[in-house]
């Protein structure tokens, strides 16, 4: 790679890092996201595969991580798949780095769960807003399911990083490749940001390499990958 061109893609980069930064209306299955994609999860902090032996193909733990891919028409197929099969009983925790999950104060549901694949199965949830100390919000039984928290007492104050997901192993089947549930996605509708999106734009001189970087496609497959 030349060093124009590696600039080029710098600056891409950056780029889409903005556009990610901006809140824009997503709407996924039905649901629609008012913030957009900083709605979505962005880090696993842990997964525990359950038991059914489930094929290590599906037990990729951050594709549960972004934007839902599974209703999108991204399946799995390849060496790819966009969902994380938990096995019975398994159990993954994901965090909200750039936004936490809040109540709304109303019976609105607040936050999402993509459970995807031909078998729905049920999911046992909680929130925590250290990681450390849960409160149990119910299940969700499979597909797209939301849940409002607000009917477990909680309010627009409080604010939430963690959530985890438990497989139901009472629910759907024992064993196979695929057992448990296949989780794609979590998003919160009612969110707060924890820092503000960028607001600087590329220098005039840089838009030739901006545009050079776009003739490439880097933008675009930039902002599928990180948004």
């Amino acid at each position: 790679m030349t060093s124009g061109h590696a600039t080029a893609l710098g600056i891409a980069f950056a780029a889409a890092m903005m556009l990610c930064g901006t809140a824009r209306a997503v709407p996924i299955g039905g649901v629609e996201f008012p913030q957009g994609a900083i709605s979505f999860a962005d880090e696993v902090v842990s997964f525990t595969v359950g038991s059914g032996g489930v094929d290590p193909f599906f037990q990729t733990s951050s594709a549960a991580l972004g934007l839902p891919d599974y209703y999108t028409g991204t399946q799995c197929g390849g060496s790819v798949c966009e969902s994380v099969t938990l096995g019975s009983g398994g159990t993954i925790i994901l965090k909200f780095t750039d936004n936490l999950l809040t109540g709304s104060d109303n019976s609105d549901l607040d936050l999402w769960i993509f459970e995807v694949g031909p078998d729905v199965e049920d999911t046992f949830v909680a929130i925590s807003k250290d990681g450390i100390t849960w409160h149990e919000v119910g299940k969700v039984f499979g597909a797209i399911s939301g849940i409002d928290i607000d009917a477990f007492g909680f309010g627009v104050d409080d604010q939430f990083a963690y959530v985890r997901l438990i497989d139901d192993p009472a629910e759907g089947q024992q064993t196979g490749p695929a057992t448990g549930a296949d989780i794609d996605a979590v998003g919160a509708i009612s969110t707060v940001r924890v820092d503000p999106p960028p607001t600087g734009v590329p220098e005039p001189a840089s838009l030739g390499l901006l545009a050079g970087a776009l003739a490439l496609g880097g933008l675009t497959r930039l902002r599928r990958r990180m948004c």
